[in-house]
């Protein structure tokens, strides 16, 4: 299926934004939104993905 992630077309063959973000290396530690809307950790693996999703990861920053 197709995607967006992060604004950058990518092919995935994740159904879930779980599956997605194991695929595509990232750690529990980010924050995600698919279509726009914040999905909370608890709920990525419940999530689904479809065909044309636009999805946002975001890692936390440090600094000061």
């Amino acid at each position: 299926m197709n995607i967006t992630l992060n604004g950058e077309p990518r092919k995935t063959t994740a159904t879930t934004l779980a599956g997605l973000l194991t695929e595509n290396g990232f750690d529990g530690k980010v924050a995600t939104a698919r279509n726009g809307d914040f999905v909370p950790a608890g709920h990525r693996a419940t999530t689904q993905i479809f065909d044309g999703d636009c999805i946002e990861v975001v890692a936390p920053m440090q600094g000061g």
